[in-house]
């Protein structure tokens, strides 16, 4: 979007969420936020909000306009020529979205209604598209989608995820690192199993559409897998690559969420070892089904998720200091820091670029990140 505007003059984009009532707040403060810095602007909103709150975010006397979420990367809804859309220049991570929509029915998540079915970008389409990155300098691809797992369910023959990795490194054999965003761990195949276990340059970080360590939560989120079932992959692929860095998603105080579901949602964050985790408190979304279910108060939720961020951040700690002495690859980012296989971030040594892969033996430690 960034790329298509680079000749549009005073334009400020709000790529919005609405996974929560939270991010929709969200959303709202940053438009007047965009709104009072930049008063001339023609300030524009897509995204989640710009469908699911189309009317709430509408009103805004702010917003001057909307994207619907689905034509965001389509020059026409923009009013630009179709070949004014080149690729940003590219030396570090190119995010490859090849999955986008979700055909499951969780019962906090309106995802479905702001990003339609599943859709899954052809082998041929995410060969070119990543070709294109790597032509122009980049040294890492992140594949991304709203359900990635579920990529290939609507192509023929059904292909699964493993097998779009496996194209992806035939095709670019000099290709070093390929990173997975989020994944549901029940439609990991076998092929995708086989290769996170085996080929260094699938990078060794699982992160999980967790949710919930109860199963009686999990199974009131209408999610399809159970605690064992989470347990037993990351199981089995530390097993065999160790040094896989496991992250998650996990929500706090989800209706009905007892002090003893709360203790099994803490517990697993030590069972798995999830040192990358992204941790939310239940925001009730208008229209699913767990807004009607009777909500906790807000203050005990806000405490369950602190509680949860602390199991993290010691986990975390321990990981992190386990990293101390080895010889890592970091790929630099254009910040002075960068990230390891197991996105573990560093502060890289100076005179590094952009783009750059430096083998940095670790000396420490300091706020969070690896020196």
């Amino acid at each position: 979007m960034r790329a298509m505007l680079a000749d549009a003059g005073d334009v400020v984009v709000i790529n919005s969420c609405a996974v929560t009532s939270e991010a929709v707040r969200q959303t709202r403060q940053v438009i007047r936020k965009a709104r009072r810095s930049r008063p001339e602007a023609r300030l524009i909103v897509t995204g989640c909000a710009a469908d699911i709150e189309r009317n709430q975010i509408a009103e805004m006397a702010e917003v001057d306009g909307l994207i619907a979420n689905r034509s965001k990367l389509d020059p026409r809804a923009w009013n630009v020529p179709a070949d004014a859309a080149p690729l940003a220049p590219t030396k570090t991570r190119a995010f490859i979205a090849v999955q986008n929509g979700c055909d499951h029915d969780c019962t906090f998540c309106i995802i479905p209604q702001g990003r339609g079915k599943s859709r899954s970008l052809s082998v041929a389409d995410a060969l070119k598209e990543i070709e294109q990155h790597l032509d122009l300098g980049a040294k890492e691809v992140v594949l991304t989608g709203v359900d990635l797992t579920s990529w290939g369910h609507d192509l023929p023959n059904t292909p699964q995820l493993g097998a779009l990795v496996a194209a992806i490194l035939d095709a670019f054999p000099a290709l070093t690192r390929l990173r997975l965003s989020s994944l549901d761990g029940v439609e990991i195949d076998e092929e995708l199993s086989e290769l996170f276990a085996s080929d260094t340059r699938v990078m060794p970080h699982l992160h999980l559409s967790l949710q919930h360590g109860a199963d009686l939560i999990l199974k009131r989120m209408k999610r399809r897998h159970r605690r064992t079932d989470a347990v037993d992959l990351v199981r089995g692929l530390k097993a065999r690559r160790p040094d896989i860095a496991v992250g998650a998603d996990l929500m706090a105080g989800f209706p009905t969420e007892t002090t003893g579901h709360h203790a099994e949602n803490v517990s697993i964050i030590r069972e798995l070892e999830i040192v990358h985790g992204h941790i939310f408190p239940f925001s009730p979304r208008p229209g699913t089904p767990a807004a009607r279910m009777p909500p906790h108060d807000r203050g005990l939720i806000k405490a369950r998720a602190a509680e949860l961020r602390h199991a993290v951040s010691e986990v975390r700690a321990e990981w992190l200091g386990s990293l101390v002495g080895q010889k890592l690859p970091i790929l630099a980012e254009r910040d002075g820091t960068g990230y390891s296989p197991s996105y573990a971030r560093a502060t890289v040594p100076e005179g590094v670029e952009a783009g750059e892969i430096v083998n940095m033996r670790v000396r420490g430690i300091q706020e969070g990140q690896l020196l």
